[in-house]
């Protein structure tokens, strides 16, 4: 049977404190608190739609803003992720998705709104973000900090990461397909290839 391949991190600095453990073969199971609702909710739709298992217990300064607590988060995601995926032996690295081969890509719709997302575990981080959100009146989250989030976590994971917002008209449903998209491509990447055995998929010999 195979092991479950699980990271765990607890990091705790002067303005956050994070404890987080991800399973990437889990079930899609998910006990998510980090103070911010909306972020919770991101999260667990990640869980959900890459069938793994989450659970992160987290608090920080949001006296002051959102920002530090959104973005460590997103540090820490990545640092499980890593840990997690140990040598990567065996990964797909890339995926396939919508018949393409090289590169794990997700394209996907949430109502009105559509996001691509692609990624390489290649050890070597990198993020090209752009997405757009509206301006609005009354928000419960500022969007813009999901660029700080996905920053941290491809530095933190060591991913090449592009995600691209190809249209939107609410920002919560911008928001989920983001999240989807990059569940399902990471899924795609990390799933365990049959063809390659143990070996890692590199010529490299590592990644």
């Amino acid at each position: 049977m195979k092991k479950n391949r699980i990271g765990k991190k607890k990091r705790v600095t002067k303005e956050t404190s994070i404890q987080m453990e991800l399973n990437l073969d889990g079930q899609g199971c998910y006990h998510v608190k980090t103070t911010i609702p909306f972020l919770d909710h991101m999260l667990e739709l990640f869980t959900k739609h890459g069938c793994f298992d989450l659970t992160v217990t987290a608090t920080g300064d949001r006296h002051v803003d959102d920002h530090h607590l959104v973005e460590d988060t997103g540090i820490v995601l990545g640092e499980v992720i890593e840990e997690a995926l140990g040598r990567k032996r065996g990964i797909a690295r890339y995926g396939q998705d919508l018949k393409m081969v090289r590169k794990a890509k997700a394209l996907t719709p949430m109502d009105e709104s559509l996001s691509y997302v692609a990624l390489d575990l290649s050890g070597r981080p990198f993020l090209d973000y752009k997405a757009g959100f509206k301006p609005q009146s009354k928000s419960p989250f500022s969007f813009e900090l999901f660029e700080d989030f996905f920053q941290g976590l491809a530095f933190g994971a060591k991913i090449n990461l592009h995600i691209q917002l190809l249209k939107g008209r609410n920002n919560h449903h911008m928001a989920e397909s983001l999240f989807k998209g990059f569940a399902r491509a990471l899924a795609q990447a990390v799933r365990i290839d049959p063809k390659r055995k143990a070996n890692i998929p590199s010529t490299k010999g590592k990644l």
